[in-house]
C-alpha cells in the first residue's frame, strides 16, 4: 500500500546517510517502518465546549520520564544552555550522553512547564504537540544550534500565546540555525491553534525554512509525519507566518521557480503526497460528508467536522487500529471453530483468529504473508505498541490557568493504558514519573506498571481485551465524572485568594488517580500471568 511503499522509500533515500543522532528511532519489532507521533488540533469552535485541543502520541523509543519544571529567574547578562541529547536520558539528572551545543541570552523569568521528551504545556495554558516530518535530506544542517525539543522547551518557558511561540521559534531557528530533520509543532493556547512546519536551510550558514498556518476556529487538523502545509498566502498574516527569506532561499536551493504558486510541502518534502493513512482516517471520520479518498496528492489542510468533537472523542482516536474498516489488518484472518450453542448442540462459526491482533509483530505479519501472500496488509495504525507516551491537552479560556490547562496523559500503548489528568497548576508528579523505562526493565519506572500488563495482554488480545478495555473505559468515565467537582472546588479556592491550596488540590488528585491506575494495571498483570503462564 502507499503508506508502506512511501516510508520504505523515505527510509532508504532520506535516512540512509543521516548521522546517527538524526536517524529516526524505529520500532525494534518493525525495523524500516519509521513513522512516529500523531498530533490532532481542534479549534475552539470545533469543540463541544469551546476549548482548544492539541495532542501528541510520542511513538517509538523516546524517554518516558516527565516532571513539572519550576519557573526560574535570571540576572542581566546570564546565558542559558541549549542541549542536544535530552530525548533518551534515563533520569532528569542523567547527563551522560547530553551535549551543551551552545548558549543564548536568558530571559528575566521563565514559566513553569511540563517537561516530557517533547515539552508540552506551561503554567499559562500554552501547549505544544510534535510529529517528525523529515523532509529533504539535503536541508539538514547540523551546524544549527537547535533541535526541535529545545525550541519547544524555550518557547514554553518564555511565551504565553501560540502566536508568540511561533514567532519566537521561527526567530531563534533563523538566527542560530536549525539542526534537526523536518518537524511539525501543533502550538495552541486557549484561543487558537497553529500548525508549524520547520526544516533546515541546507548548506552554508545555518538558518531555517518554516511556515506556520492557523487552524480555523471551526476546524480540526492532523499531523502524522508527513509535511501538510500547501499553498502559502503571503498576504494573510492572520493565518500564515513564515521565515523572513522563505521564498528567496527556496529559489536559491532550486525547490521553487518563483512562478508557480508556493506550495510548502512540495518545496520541503521528499515524498509525493501530503498525507498518509492516519491523516486520511481521522479527517474522513470527522467529516464523512466531504467524501474524502486516498487517491489524490493532497487532502484538505483541515476540515470542519460534521459534528463538534469532545476531548473524549479525541482520546478515542488514539485507541484506533481501524478495526472493522477497509484498513483493518485483521480482515482476512478468519478461522472456523466448533462451539456449543445454548442448547448444547455443536455449531461451526467463523471468527477472526484470536491468535493475532492489530498489535501483531512484524515477524507474525511476515509469517502469515509467507503462508498466504497478501493476507495481511501492513497499516500504520494510530495506536501502536511502540508508543512511549501520549497526551491530549485541553485549554479553556474561561477558567484560571491553573485549572484551564489539563493534559490527559497516558504511558505506553494508548489503546490499552488509562489516562490521568495533569493540570497546568500542578506542582509535582509521582516519584516514579522521574524514571525512564526505555533503557531496561525498572519496577520504579511508572511506564512499567502499564507496559507489562499491556504486553502480556497481546499474547491473546481476543481473550484479554474483554478485561482490559472495560477497565480502561471505567477509569475514563470516573475521571470525567469526578473532575468537574474537583475543578469547581479549585476555582472556588482561587477566587478566595487561596491559589496555593488550589494547586495542591489538583496535584493531589493527579497523584491519587495515577496511583490508582498503576495499581489496577499491576493487578491485571497478575491476572494475565495466571491465564497464560501455563499455556492455553
Amino acid at each position: 500500500m502507499f503508506t508502506k511503499r512511501l516510508l520504505l522509500i523515505l527510509s532508504l533515500c532520506v535516512f540512509g546517510a543521516l548521522p546517527a543522532q538524526l536517524n529516526p528511532i524505529t520500532d525494534p519489532d518493525d525495523p524500516g517502518f519509521s513513522e512516529s507521533c500523531t498530533s490532532i488540533m481542534v479549534g475552539k469552535a470545533a469543540s463541544t465546549d469551546g476549548s482548544v485541543i492539541t495532542t501528541q502520541s510520542c511513538d517509538q523509543n523516546y524517554r518516558t520520564w516527565l516532571r513539572f519544571e519550576p519557573s526560574k529567574t535570571y540576572q542581566p547578562g546570564d546565558m542559558e544552555p541549549v542541549y542536544w541529547g535530552m530525548l533518551h536520558n534515563e533520569e532528569p539528572h542523567d547527563m551522560r550522553n547530553v551535549e551543551v551545543k551552545g548558549y543564548i541570552p536568558a530571559p528575566a523569568k521563565t514559566y513553569a512547564f511540563m517537561n516530557v521528551a517533547y515539552p508540552c504545556m506551561n503554567e499559562v495554558q500554552l501547549a505544544i504537540g510534535e510529529t517528525t516530518t523529515v523532509g529533504k535530506r539535503e536541508l539538514v544542517n547540523r551546524e544549527g544550534l537547535f533541535l526541535i525539543e529545545e525550541l519547544q522547551r524555550i518557547a514554553l518557558q518564555r511565551c504565553s500565546t501560540a502566536r508568540e511561540a511561533v514567532q519566537l521559534i521561527g526567530r531563534l531557528a533563523q538566527q542560530y540555525g536549525y539542526g534537526d530533520v523536518g518537524e511539525c509543532l501543533s502550538i495552541a493556547d486557549p484561543h487558537e491553534v497553529w500548525h508549524l512546519e520547520i526544516y533546515g536551510s541546507g548548506p552554508g550558514k545555518p538558518s531555517a525554512l518554516w511556515v506556520a498556518q492557523r487552524i480555523p476556529d471551526d476546524h480540526v487538523g492532523v499531523s502524522a509525519n508527513v509535511p501538510r502545509i500547501g499553498k502559502v498566502d503571503f498576504n494573510d498574516p492572520k493565518n500564515f507566518m513564515y521565515s523572513s527569506d522563505l521564498k528567496e532561499r527556496s529559489q536559491q536551493l532550486g525547490y521553487w521557480d518563483g512562478k508557480e504558486p508556493y506550495v510548502f510541502w512540495k518545496v520541503v518534502s521528499a515524498g509525493t503526497k501530503a498525507y498518509a493513512i492516519r491523516e486520511f482516517f481521522i479527517l474522513n471520520a470527522l467529516a464523512p460528508s466531504l467524501n474524502l479518498n486516498m487517491d489524490g496528492d493532497e487532502l484538505p489542510f483541515s476540515v470542519k467536522p460534521d459534528k463538534k468533537v469532545s476531548v473524549q472523542d479525541i482520546i478515542a482516536f488514539y485507541r484506533q487500529t481501524y478495526e472493522g474498516s477497509p484498513y483493518d489488518q485483521m480482515q482476512n484472518l478468519k478461522v472456523t471453530q466448533t462451539v456449543r450453542d445454548s442448547e448444547g448442540n455443536e455449531v461451526t462459526e467463523t471468527i477472526t483468529s484470536p491468535a493475532t491482533s492489530n498489535f501483531m509483530s512484524n515477524d507474525m505479519r511476515n509469517l502469515l504473508n509467507a503462508l498466504k501472500p497478501g493476507v495481511v496488509e501492513r497499516q500504520r495504525t494510530i495506536a501502536i505498541v511502540a508508543c512511549s507516551y501520549s497526551q491530549v491537552i485541553q485549554l479553556r479560556s474561561w477558567l484560571p490557568n491553573e485549572i484551564g490547562g489539563v493534559a490527559y496523559f497516558s504511558f505506553d500503548n494508548p489503546a490499552q493504558s488509562p489516562r490521568f489528568p495533569i493540570y497546568a497548576g500542578t506542582t509535582s508528579l509521582p516519584k516514579s514519573f522521574d524514571v525512564c523505562g526505555q533503557h531496561r526493565y525498572r519496577t520504579d519506572a511508572a511506564i512499567w506498571s502499564f507496559r507489562e500488563a499491556n504486553r502480556i495482554a497481546t499474547v491473546n488480545w481476543a481473550r484479554t481485551r474483554g478485561i482490559m478495555e472495560p477497565e480502561q473505559m471505567r477509569l475514563e468515565e470516573k475521571l470525567f465524572s469526578e473532575t468537574p467537582a474537583l475543578e469547581a472546588k479549585a476555582l472556588s479556592l482561587i477566587q478566595e485568594g487561596k491559589t496555593g491550596e488550589a494547586k495542591q488540590l489538583l496535584t493531589s488528585y493527579t497523584h491519587d488517580f495515577a496511583a490508582m491506575c498503576m495499581l489496577k494495571w499491576e493487578d491485571m498483570k497478575a491476572t494475565f500471568w495466571g491465564m497464560f503462564a501455563r499455556g492455553f
